[in-house]
């Protein structure tokens, strides 16, 4: 169990590898976020603006993210979930063991979601973290990550070491081209 301290309150967060049964659980997650700069490209330049937008719900949709998820814990890659001690899910990252590049071998971080009332504790870096141990275990190059463009996002992942990825995955890419493309070098990591 780990325990996480967060100012005179100390809560206590355990991690497990997901199962099956678990996929539903992100239904009772807060995926709300408010955006109040985002990066976009203006005049050929990746800027911050302000854009104020407050995201109600999963991005890309509930369906998305739980079906993402189950096919990941049914055999595709990796999930861990990170659990509150009254057993609700706080977050979970999910991984996906796919290799994909020309350089390096990539896998894709498919997911990493914390619950709006879980938020700046330290989850998400503890998720990342053990997915890295995950693709480090598969041998692979580099974590691959299409990362939504609001500022705290890309703060975050710039702040675990991630960088603008060399490869560009051109499908994840197309996807939706306002997200960043990142990605986290593993050999220098272990």
């Amino acid at each position: 169990m780990y325990l996480l301290r967060t100012g005179v309150i100390a809560l206590s967060i355990y991690y497990r590898r997901l199962v099956i049964e678990d996929c539903e659980r992100i239904k009772d997650m807060n995926a709300s976020q408010y955006i109040k700069r985002a990066w976009r490209e203006v005049d050929g330049q990746r800027q911050l603006i302000d854009i104020n937008y407050q995201d109600p719900d999963w991005p890309s949709g509930y369906e998305y993210h739980f079906n993402h998820l189950k096919a990941t814990v049914s055999g595709k890659g990796e999930a861990v979930g990170a659990f509150d001690e009254n057993n609700k899910l706080a977050g979970f990252a999910a991984l996906n063991r796919e290799f994909f590049g020309e350089k390096y071998n990539y896998v894709l971080l498919d997911q990493l979601f914390i619950s709006l009332e879980h938020r700046n504790k330290g989850i998400g870096k503890q998720l990342f973290l053990k997915m890295a141990e995950a693709a480090r275990e598969w041998r692979a190059d580099k974590i691959y990550i299409c990362a939504g463009s609001a500022e705290e996002t890309i703060a975050f992942y710039f702040a675990i070491g991630c960088k603008e990825a060399v490869e560009l995955n051109k499908e994840l890419y197309e996807g939706d081209p306002r997200d960043f493309q990142l990605e986290y070098l593993l050999a220098s990591n272990r």
